[in-house]
């Protein structure tokens, strides 16, 4: 058998452009050897397959292994570095649209910068909102770092977690992962997959129910309803309207002085559709409220979605998780058809990282199967013909379950317990200071993590301007019983009970900074 013979062409000079063919060295080699433009040193675009000794393949995009471990080395410095000095950071950055806008508008350049354009992070840092444990904003985990790490590990693999087929072992260890979280918080029965968060969980959750109750996919959505409480989160609104349902039958029930969706009048509005002649099919129940991180009572709208033969689906996008820490207040979970979760909240995951779990991988295919003959797996094997793209919405799907198979493997599964226990008494810690300071007014119970409160006599809204532009703590804002509140939400493995304390000593002082 004859040996491929392949000739690399090295320039003994540089050449300038314009030139057919460069000068050079040839010499014999027993495996292909691929050479940069920079190797070469001749002007490219002058030259076409032809002009070039035949042999010679072009990497335009090729990097040395000492220039790409020196990359390396230097990316996992500036990493360090920014969690070195993460605590001493502003708790907001101090910059503004015009100054993002003049900082990082440019041009795509034509040549290259190199191994300088990681100088960029240092200043993108600068005006980034950092996780440090004084952050209480929105429901946004603090970014553990073994995650990130592990998302770093997870791009270098740079796997396409469509199936098995096309990625062997990431496959196995996201349905390895999806299973930890369901019996973490007592749904081992379930099935499902990661995506990017509670509201893409969402919309597949009612994609499914819709399939199940009022088919759509070959005939197109017919006239149905669905109920949530007057609490959901805005993506259950954009869910129905994007599957064709309409927001106008979204029917949003009222709740009780715990901000918790009532059963008797969850009851009486089926009643009074189905008196309507219209078609019910899905409840969406809450586990962890935006606003106050109210919990809808499980039981009873079980019940109820048994009775009347509904699909129940569970945000639980923020609390679910919570079962880890209080399974006793959240046995209810198990009820559900399906359940959306976020692992970059109560887990402190890197964005992003959410969860659909569910218990119809059938009523899955149904929804979400539509194939064609480029992605037949062509295996009996049931594990080797696996696709999660027959059971959910996405094709390309990046590698998100690594970060938790490392992080939760490197902490192991009780220090994310006492990490969420220690967040609950952060929110009870603060929510007693706040109802013992004189100035301030506690607006919602606390049943999660999430506490929301007022100053009793200030613009709250200039309140929390200034607060922000302190630079000490953040908080977010909600509207509670019309009143417009300043709102610290605990999921951050960073906060300590000093950065609580904080809370209310710089709402205190902000105050005071102000006119009036």
């Amino acid at each position: 058998m004859r040996r491929k013979v392949v000739y690399e062409m090295r320039p003994r000079v540089e050449l300038g452009a314009g030139v057919d063919a460069p000068r050079g060295v040839v010499r014999r080699v027993d495996r292909p050897t691929f050479v940069s433009a920079d190797v070469l040193k001749f002007d490219t675009t002058s030259l076409t397959l032809e002009g070039l000794c035949r042999g010679v393949a072009m990497n335009f995009l090729g990097i040395s292994d000492r220039d790409l471990s020196q990359a390396a080395d230097d990316a996992i410095g500036l990493a360090k570095s920014y969690w070195a000095t993460l605590e001493g950071r502003p708790s907001y950055p101090s910059t503004s649209g015009q100054q993002t806008t003049e900082l990082f508008s440019r041009p795509w350049p034509e040549t290259g910068r190199g191994q300088d354009v990681l100088r960029d992070f240092t200043l993108i840092a600068e005006h980034a909102r950092p996780s440090t444990g004084r952050f209480f904003g929105y429901v946004v985990g603090s970014g553990e770092p073994i995650g990130a790490l592990g998302e770093f590990l997870a791009a270098v693999l740079n796997q396409n977690v469509t199936s098995w087929r096309s990625a062997p072992a990431a496959a196995a260890v996201e349905q390895t992962v999806v299973r930890w979280l369901a019996e973490a918080i007592g749904c081992a029965e379930f099935t499902g997959s990661l995506c990017g968060g509670g509201s893409a969980a969402n919309l597949m959750a009612l994609a499914m129910a819709r399939e199940a109750k009022s088919p759509a996919n070959d005939t197109g959505a017919r006239p149905c309803v669905v109920y949530a409480s007057e609490q959901v989160h805005m993506s259950i609104p954009k869910a129905v309207a994007l599957l064709g349902i309409g927001r106008n039958n979204l029917r949003l029930i009222p709740v009780d002085d715990q901000f918790r969706m009532r059963p008797d009048a969850l009851q009486a509005a089926i009643a009074a559709d189905r008196e309507a002649g219209n078609n019910p099919i899905a409840i969406v129940a809450t586990v962890g409220t935006i606003v106050s991180g109210a919990i809808d009572p499980l039981h009873e709208i079980s019940d109820i979605a048994r009775s009347e033969e509904l699909w129940l689906h569970i945000d639980g996008a923020y609390g679910a998780l919570a079962a880890l820490a209080l399974p006793e207040k959240l046995q209810g979970l198990a009820l559900a058809d399906s359940l959306a979760l976020d692992a970059h909240k109560w887990l402190y995951q890197p964005i992003d990282c959410g969860c659909l779990l569910h218990r119809h991988p059938g009523i899955a295919r149904t929804t979400f199967s539509h194939s064609d003959d480029y992605v037949r797996t062509m295996s009996e094997d049931p594990i080797e013909a696996f696709a999660f793209f027959e059971e959910s919405v996405e094709l390309s799907r990046r590698f998100r379950a690594l970060k938790l198979w490392m992080s939760l493997q490197y902490h192991g599964r009780r220090a994310f317990r006492e990490a969420i226990a220690q967040d609950l008494r952060h929110a009870q810690l603060l929510g007693e200071r706040v109802r013992s300071h004189p100035e301030l007014e506690l607006l919602a119970p606390v049943p999660l993590s999430a506490v929301c409160f007022r100053h009793r006599t200030k613009d709250n809204q200039a309140l929390l301007r200034r607060l922000t532009a302190r630079g000490r703590v953040y908080l977010s804002n909600a509207t509670v019983r019309g009143q417009f509140a300043l709102r610290a939400c605990f999921v951050n493995h960073r906060t300590t009970e000093e950065d609580v304390h904080a809370i209310v000593s710089e709402a205190v002082a902000a105050a005071d900074e102000l006119n009036g």
